[in-house]
């Protein structure tokens, strides 16, 4: 069974016992977390429509935090003198997924 939940303004497919890494949360390493906008529940039939998705809940628990790749950047106005370096790399956390729950 999985499911598709949208969080950090991305949609993310998930299964029960799957370590998936999402934006940061605001919640501490080990708290429990609920991902209540699931957008579909597939097992031994398809949940899709808002009706039945209003009781499918996917839960998880924080397991740790980790980095996304390094991005350099590098801006400059031709003829001006104008340069700049920049640097990014983004932070995300670790959820692990508990249960997948119809509803």
């Amino acid at each position: 069974m999985y499911a598709v939940i949208a969080t950090g303004g991305k949609q993310v497919r998930v299964a029960q016992g799957q370590q998936v890494h999402v934006e940061l949360l605001g919640a501490d390493q080990g708290a429990a977390v609920d991902f209540t906008p699931v957008l579909l529940v597939d097992g031994d039939t398809v949940l899709s429509t808002p009706d039945q998705l209003a009781k499918a809940k996917v839960s998880g628990r924080i397991v740790g935090t980790a980095s996304g790749p390094k991005i350099d950047g590098f801006t400059y106005k031709r003829r001006t003198n104008q340069r700049r370096r920049y640097g990014h790399r983004q932070r995300y956390q670790v959820v692990e997924i508990t249960s997948i729950a119809k509803g």
